[in-house]
């Protein structure tokens, strides 16, 4: 990062005293010998002649490559993204932590598609550098503290030498370099009362409101479109209101001793009079479970958003109020607030336009995008402006069948020729904004913008350009390789040098059994395995049941009308057994015949007197779901019925025990050649070794020596769990699925790398010396005594 500084020197300094006065200057402190005041010396402003003498703050210049305003989890992905592809970075950020709505002052949990693993979108947690970061929350965190949550994201930020950091430091102005293009940016920061100047040929606005793309003149949007703008139909009554508010949680404990509560004179009075969902309030209410306590009505929610956050302290204290002193909950003596947020979780404010609007049909009807950069798929989620105080619902929801893509013009402005967009306030109507708000979604977008100010870089274009000139390829390829998921591409990195080599496997699991645990779970409502099928001919299933009374069975096969989604929507068969009292074992057989390999849904029916045994082997690709709820269709909001067949929090969920006859063979070494790097396509896309190997081997051979610097493995961390990165909690901080323990052999049988405690999902190896050789072996050991070892792919590369 070059600097300079408008400081005049007394002296001609060398390299290192300029380094040594800029880094104290930098850290807000200035020494003494290099014309500066030291620290501890007493300061004078002698004025003469009764004249005052003028003072100014001290102003740092900061020339950089790519400039992300904002440090929330999406400019911090950004930013690590950008760095690690060579840009030479400044982050700023006018919170003194990082994180935004997810950081502790505000405590949201970071979700995207996965939704909480309540809808229908399987394996969809998002990927690239958020995923790096929820994996390792989840491995150091999982009881889901906000506070270390700060650090994780501080600890990785300061870990990239290419990002220069400023917290505490708010853009308040810029400089354009021409009608359409951001020369530079102003800041400053309040701890150490110093002023900045950030150039850059790429900026990248990642504030949520959008301070820097409101400065420059960037075309953008408030408030909902009309039915007939764009032809959406999910138009909220003029009353529901046109905006979504601001939200603010607080946090209690058990003091382990009477501790009284006198509220504040600003508290709301009445809470049952005046909140029209009081019901809600619980006891243990605290947290992000609470974000229906939102507000904005009819203000702005940028100018006004101070006023938004007063009446928000008034409903937070007044409910703890209510909590505590109305007499309606029992056993709360002990209880006292441990925390309240003083700043809100905003919303919404402005969108900014791109040069493409994603619309509500876009979401709903999953339109593919030759653009394709990153994906969504949180429902729908309107909220009505008056929030705590509406007799609407908190939340208006309506799911899509499975995720959506956004394509890449909607992250950079249509009329600011140099600036990227990220997070919530990229290019959609109000509708579509519903779902692409949400902090996963908005980061995915965070991180495309990164490696697309990359491409500009290398080749000296602007941001448009990568889409006009055709680097839109490039850029999708870079961002799988990072480990983003984009729906429906498959990674092919020309440089990888594994297509041609010959792969050899110690062995591939067959689904033919999930054995009985002893176990069982009764069907109080529908229970489903979901299963990859090969083309062909359908196998026939064996359940092991258990009837309190002679009844009956009803099971049924289901795929999706989209291939590669997961909804449940099209039913092949039924069948209907008869079940006598007592133990049985029943087969199952479909008899259908699918035209290609597809992932399939086993149904069997409700029946509270029946129950089915379980197993404990989990298999990665292989899940077992229940019916959760049916949204009912709305034709005057253009929604569909869809039901909801969703997972269980492990340590439930267990898989119903089966035999499966002709085994399922969706697993073998040709998986690995897929580019995919979860379940996906209706494919597993991973070997999977059998269950018995305590240690397997995958081995890569060429014909002739290859000359290998980097090696990429890319296992399972469990793409289904959601990882809320506070307030949740989990059980694991390992996946169970997840390989922590491998070893990488040469042609020779040496060992090159090894690792005994992995966590992550994608783990890049580069060797600190090129390794000459004709093939190598990866030897993964088993995770767990009931999960087979599974590998999504390897990568192998030159350089």
């Amino acid at each position: 990062m070059k600097y300079k500084t408008k400081y005049k020197m007394e002296k001609k300094e060398s390299r290192k005293e300029i380094d040594r006065r800029m880094f104290f200057k930098t850290s807000g402190l200035m020494v003494a010998g290099l014309g500066l005041p030291a620290v501890g010396v007493a300061q004078t402003n002698v004025a003469t002649d009764d004249k005052l003498s003028p003072q100014q703050h001290p102003n740092i210049s900061y020339d950089a490559d790519y400039v992300v305003v904002g440090g929330g989890v999406a400019g911090v992905c950004s930013a690590i993204t950008a760095a690690r592809a060579g840009l030479k970075v400044a982050l700023i950020q006018d919170r003194p932590v990082l994180g935004g709505n997810a950081s502790s002052e505000v405590r949201l949990w970071v979700l995207g598609a996965t939704s909480h693993m309540g809808n229908n979108n399987r394996w969809a947690r998002e990927g690239g550098v958020l995923e790096e970061l929820l994996v390792e929350n989840m491995y150091r965190n999982k009881e889901g503290n906000s506070i270390f949550f700060d650090t994780l994201l501080l600890e990785k930020v300061w870990a990239e030498p290419n990002i220069t950091l400023l917290l505490n430091t708010a853009v308040y102005n810029i400089e354009m370099g021409g009608p359409s293009q951001i020369r530079k940016v102003f800041a400053f920061c309040s701890q150490n009362s110093t002023q900045y100047e950030f150039s850059a040929p790429y900026f990248c606005d990642a504030s949520g409101d959008g301070i820097i793309a409101f400065l420059s003149g960037a075309s953008f949007r408030v408030g909902a479109e009309k039915a007939e703008e764009f032809g959406e139909k999910f138009i909220m009554p003029d009353d529901y209101g046109k905006l979504l508010g601001h939200s603010m949680y607080f946090y209690s404990k058990d003091a382990g001793r009477p501790v009284k509560y006198v509220p504040p004179a600003f508290a709301l009075k009445d809470i049952p009079s005046k909140v029209p969902r009081f019901k809600d309030i619980h006891r243990d209410s605290s947290g992000c479970r609470l974000w229906w306590l939102e507000w904005g009505d009819e203000l702005d929610r940028v100018y006004d958003s101070e006023k938004i956050k007063e009446e928000l302290w008034r409903v937070v204290y007044g409910v703890w109020d209510y909590i505590k002193n109305s007499g309606t909950f029992t056993d709360v003596d002990n209880l006292t607030l441990e925390w309240v947020s003083t700043i809100p979780g905003k919303r919404e404010s402005r969108r900014f336009e791109g040069d493409y609007i994603l619309k509500q049909q876009d979401v709903i009807k999953q339109e593919p995008f030759d653009d394709a950069i990153a994906f969504g798929g949180w429902a729908i989620d309107l909220h009505p402006a008056k929030g705590v105080y509406s007799a609407y619902h908190g939340c208006t929801q309506y799911h899509s069948k499975g995720v959506y893509t956004i394509p890449y013009r909607c992250i950079y402005s249509r009329n600011v020729s140099n600036l990227f967009m990220a997070g919530r306030l990229i290019s959609v109507s109000h509708a579509a904004f519903g779902s692409t708000r949400v902090i996963s979604t908005g980061t995915l977008c965070a991180q495309a913008a990164a490696l697309a100010a990359a491409i500009c870089k290398k080749n000296n274009l602007l941001p448009r350009e990568v889409y006009s000139g055709g680097h839109i390829g490039e850029l999708q390829t870079q961002l799988m390789q990072t480990g983003q998921y984009v729906p429906r591409l498959q990674l092919k990195h020309p440089q990888d040098l594994i297509p041609s080599a010959k792969l050899a496997v110690s062995g591939t699991f067959a689904l033919s059994e999930l054995p009985e645990d002893g176990t069982w779970r009764t069907l109080n409502r529908d229970s489903a395995m979901l299963l990859p099928f090969a083309a062909g001919k359908t196998p026939a299933l064996t359940f092991s049941l258990k009837a309190e009374a002679p009844t009956g069975l009803k099971a049924s096969l289901y795929i999706s009308s989209r291939f590669g989604n997961y909804t449940p929507d099209v039913c092949l068969a039924t069948r209907e057994y008869p079940l006598p009292a007592g133990a049985s074992s029943l087969t199952v057989r479909f008899d259908q015949s699918l035209e290609k390999a597809q992932y399939g849904l086993v149904v069997l029916e409700k029946n509270e007197q029946i129950s089915v045994a379980q197993s404990q082997v989990r298999v990665t690709g292989v899940l077992s779901l229940f019916h959760s709820w049916t949204q009912e269709q709305n034709d005057a909001y253009g929604f569909e019925e869809i039901p909801f067949y969703a997972p269980e929090r492990r340590p439930g969920g267990k898989n119903l025990a089966m035999k499966v006859h002709p085994a399922i063979q969706s697993f073998t070494a040709s998986q690995l050649h897929s580019g995919v790097f979860r379940p996906a396509n209706g494919a597993v896309n991973a070997w999977i070794a059998p269950l018995s190997d305590k240690t397997a081997q995958v081995r890569c051979e060429w014909k002739q020596t290859q000359r290998i610097q980097r090696i990429v493995l890319w296992f399972d961390s469990d793409y289904d769990h959601a990882m809320e990165s506070c307030l949740m909690g989990h059980p694991e901080d390992v996946m169970p699925f997840c390989v922590q323990r491998y070893r990488i052999l040469d042609d020779a049988g040496k060992t090159v790398f090894e690792v005994s405690d992995n966590h992550h999902s994608r783990n890049e190896i580069r060797l600190e010396k090129p390794l000459l050789t004709s093939a190598i072996t990866i030897q993964p050991e088993r995770p767990h005594d009931h999960v087979p070892i599974s590998l999504f792919g390897v990568q192998a590369f030159e350089s």
